[in-house]
């Protein structure tokens, strides 16, 4: 099918994986024609000034941060929970910009990421079968034949949602929150606590001491209060896309305005399957994420269907392998792209393909396998003469136990003291920024 053809439906005669079938349809007609009608939630200018920094991060100028939950709720919807995520990718953004001495493009997985994939339609439970929760965009988690029932109303909660988180965090920005001035506002209450305090003021109090000296030679920086911040989700839910996918005067092409970066699961990257279609015909930058069954000649054959004009910033392979096989997976993946010359942005996501279960059946990932892998692919991607672009986390501000590892040593015992996440486990605002002063330490080192 030629770019021509494509059109923000079109994807409606391809095959479909991770479909949701409303039992009310009537409900569900209404529900995307009210929010097809809605203000965007972000806008094209957004979309295209984070391509234009995803393009230097594929020259080396930038690197990317995206970080946040494996399934945002609708009850996080709250000024400590937002407020708890910025501070801990400005955290993390500032010790990367230390070691890595380049800009950091910050991009939450937040304000949309309210659907999940699952691996089975139904889940069971003492002899009773019910539909799996795919995330509040879809149902709830409550093991109940009401709750499970997929509700469109949920599209428009999500919308909804969306919306104020979105509103908030530009608030705060607006507001000073992001000033590097009084990087005292993203204290979390924690920190003081953790094992790497000391290293961690000392990042800072280097950064004031420098802000400080460029300031009384060059006067007042008003540039610093100024904080760039992205969102993206998976985009698996495409009537929820597609409702706010529109045209923008003054601009060519269709843009997905339910966020500035959608990507394409997994579960979901099959190159004549609906989602395919769908995201190679809007303007936005996009990701794709790349398992360890990902074949050379599909990957190529998937960056032409979703890069034809080969542009810079447009596609993003978020890698996710596992420790144990990204040696084995990775290179020749790299080799094809690059005797291709596709132009594309690594990065690495080291969570998903390190998940497993206690005994007790809690899903958990430890830190080390995490850490392994993301410093595998950098190594990886070094040797064959590119580089990794970016990093993929699934974490939290707050002080939960769902990651074994780390300074503190958690084990699966620990993971009972403070589990809260329905879906997949997140690093918590330590191992976070544990693992963000042990990535700088790697680009320093590279530096010397």
């Amino acid at each position: 099918m030629s770019q021509t053809e494509w059109s923000p439906s079109s994807w409606k005669t391809k095959p479909i994986n991770q479909w949701v079938e409303y039992p009310d349809q009537e409900a569900f007609e209404a529900a995307y024609n009210y929010i097809s009608h809605l203000p965007p939630l972000v806008t094209s200018g957004e979309i295209l000034r984070l391509r234009s920094e995803l393009a230097a991060a594929e020259d080396g100028e930038y690197f990317v941060l995206q970080g946040g939950d494996c399934s945002e709720t609708f009850d996080a919807c709250t000024p400590d929970v937002i407020t708890s995520k910025l501070k801990i990718l400005l955290l993390m953004s500032y010790i990367l910009i230390y070691g890595s001495r380049k800009r950091v493009v910050r991009i939450g997985r937040i304000a949309g990421q309210y659907a999940k994939p699952r691996s089975k339609p139904t889940e069971t439970r003492n002899g009773v079968t019910l539909p799996s929760y795919r995330g509040p965009l879809i149902n709830s988690p409550e093991f109940t034949a009401e709750a499970r029932t997929p509700n469109p109303v949920n599209m428009r909660r999500a919308y909804g949602h969306a919306a104020l988180t979105l509103n908030f965090m530009r608030s705060l920005i607006a507001g000073g929150f992001t000033d590097m001035h009084h990087p005292e506002y993203w204290e979390l209450g924690f920190i003081n606590l953790s094992e790497h305090s000391r290293e961690y003021r000392h990042i800072f109090q280097a950064i004031s001491t420098s802000i400080d000296f460029m300031e009384i030679v060059a006067g007042k920086m008003d540039s610093l209060a100024e904080t760039r911040f992205y969102c993206s989700h998976e985009g698996l839910h495409l009537p929820y896309e597609m409702a706010q996918t529109r045209p923008v005067p003054r601009r060519t092409g269709f843009y997905d305005l339910t966020t500035h970066l959608p990507w394409i699961g997994e579960r979901t990257r099959q190159i004549d399957g609906a989602h395919v279609e769908f995201f190679r015909g809007i303007a936005n930058p996009i990701g794709v994420k790349v398992g360890p069954t990902m074949k050379p000649d599909e990957l190529i054959d998937l960056t032409k269907v979703l890069n034809p004009a080969n542009e810079k910033g447009r596609l993003c392979l978020i890698c996710r392998f596992g420790a144990s096989k990204v040696e084995e997976v990775l290179p020749p993946l790299v080799q094809a792209v690059l005797r291709e010359k596709r132009n594309v942005l690594w990065i690495s996501d080291p969570m998903h393909g390190n998940t497993h279960s206690t005994a007790s059946g809690l899903k958990t990932r430890s830190f080390d396998d995490i850490l392994n892998e993301l410093l595998c692919a950098s190594r990886i991607l070094d040797r064959e003469g590119t580089h990794l672009g970016g990093i993929h986390f699934e974490l939290t501000g707050e002080n939960v136990t769902e990651c074994t590892g780390g300074v503190r040593g958690l084990t699966e015992a620990d993971l009972v003291k403070d589990y809260q996440t329905e879906v997949d486990p997140r690093l918590n605002y330590e191992q976070s920024i544990e693992m963000a002063l042990l990535i700088a330490e790697r680009q320093a080192s590279k530096r010397r």
